[in-house]
């Protein structure tokens, strides 16, 4: 199943409109490196995902296109912001120079810089969040983003600004859960056991506790 930011950040790669020749054999392993390194990530395989980001990058380094390298360092930052990892997303900071408008909104967007960001140059999935008049308009909003990925990554904006509600926490759970995402099943569940812990909850915490267990390997199942 192929969820990935990369689908629709590099969609552009794969256009083959009308009569026009089928797309070169770079973009497609390019894609699909990209997508094979973001599901590595979000299962918690961080080495191989990095090597497998190597590779989509020397592919996408047979075109010369330093605009679609930036996109592709974009797509594997979006991964990790899923993962509540919200460190400066440098690799593509290093090339937002030749980046494109679109990317740089999204960036923006990333960063959770919103002030008059133009909804147009974003995907469509994030339009209802950004025109979110409030704090619940803008959990009902990613909770009613279809794909998983954009889903955990607009739930984790949002706990970033602080504004993110148990339900949406719980969405990110269970959207984690449902795609057998490991790691960021890992840090919200962890979100969630120490919101327990702050409010003495201890049968929560006991419970929630468990899950990480069971997800770490280190649960007795027998």
């Amino acid at each position: 199943m192929k969820h990935s930011f990369s689908a629709c950040l590099l969609a552009m790669l794969l256009t083959a409109c009308g009569g026009a020749p089928p797309p070169a054999d770079w973009k497609l392993n390019a894609v699909s490196l990209l997508e094979h390194s973001q599901q590595r990530w979000l299962e918690g395989d961080g080495k191989s995902a990095d090597l497998t980001m190597d590779q989509a990058r020397k592919e996408i380094a047979k075109s010369g296109r330093v605009d679609l390298l930036a996109r592709a360092e974009l797509a594997a930052c979006a991964a990790r912001i899923a993962s509540l990892d919200f460190a400066t997303c440098s690799s593509f900071d290093e090339l937002k120079t030749d980046a494109g408008l679109a990317d740089k909104t999204y960036a923006r967007f990333l960063a959770a810089d919103w002030n008059g960001l133009d909804i147009k140059n974003l995907p469509t999935h994030y339009a209802s969040l950004i025109d979110a008049k409030d704090d619940a308009s803008a959990n009902k909003a990613v909770a009613e983003i279809k794909d998983p990925l954009p889903r955990l990554i607009g739930a984790a904006l949002l706990f970033k600004s602080g504004r993110a509600d148990p339900a949406t926490l719980a969405t990110a759970i269970d959207t984690a859960s449902e795609q057998g995402w490991r790691r960021p099943l890992l840090v919200w569940l962890e979100v969630l056991y120490k919101r327990a812990l702050t409010s003495n909850d201890t049968a929560a915490a006991t419970l929630i506790q468990r899950r990480i267990d069971l997800v770490q390997g280190t649960a007795k199942v027998h």
